[in-house]
């Protein structure tokens, strides 16, 4: 199995896996998604991008600490978007108005923003197809971090639809915002550091 690979053999009559048979796939480290009924196994991910996800996991619960209206969490956390599509984002925000969706087992919806920091394996995964089911879920806001290039790409959900409305680099010096969290600034340069 590659890494961010679709485990449904194409040449196979397609099984459509369901919430039910996610719940029985094995415990062993990986990251196991369902999309449109599909298996996706993910490993874990590299140091960098481990570094990346923790910076801002950091930033986003440091200002709802400050301002307390929602919560964030890491991966692995099952979010269920339907029957056939249940995703493990990198990073999600649930605001206190949405808070219905949370349950204790999982999240019952799409999240308010979800982060996916893209490596190698996962690049056309995260920027292609969980982009198409976020976007199909009604997720409001999408950001793919790309620790290759050091950009974040934004995707806000307008009429139904996805609209990439900013591509922020390092080099650039952006400043990460969101209208989801008023005040919130990430720079990139600090997000992309590389630690000596």
């Amino acid at each position: 199995m590659n890494e961010g690979s679709n485990v449904t053999s194409k040449s196979a009559p397609r099984v459509k896996f369901t919430y039910d048979d996610f719940v029985l796939f094995p415990d062993d480290g990986k990251r196991h998604e369902l999309i449109d009924g599909d298996h996706y196994v993910t490993p874990s991910p590299s140091l960098r991008q481990q570094t990346i996800a923790g910076r801002l996991h950091l930033s986003l619960g440091k200002y709802l600490e400050a301002n307390p209206i929602g919560q964030v969490w890491a991966a692995p956390l099952d979010v269920v978007l339907s029957k056939y599509d249940v995703v493990e984002p990198d990073l999600l925000y649930v605001s206190s108005a949405r808070a219905s969706i949370l349950t204790v087992p999982n999240i019952q919806g799409p999240p308010d923003l979800a982060v996916e920091i893209l490596s190698p394996g996962t690049r056309k995964t995260d920027e292609v197809v969980k982009r198409r089911t976020y976007e199909r879920s009604g997720l409001d806001e999408y950001w793919v971090v790309d620790p290759e290039l050091d950009l974040v790409k934004v995707y806000r959900l307008t009429g139904g639809k996805f609209e990439r409305v900013a591509e922020l680099s390092s080099e650039s010096d952006d400043v990460l915002t969101t209208p989801l969290l008023p005040g919130l600034r990430i720079p990139l340069r600090a997000l992309f550091r590389e630690e000596v």
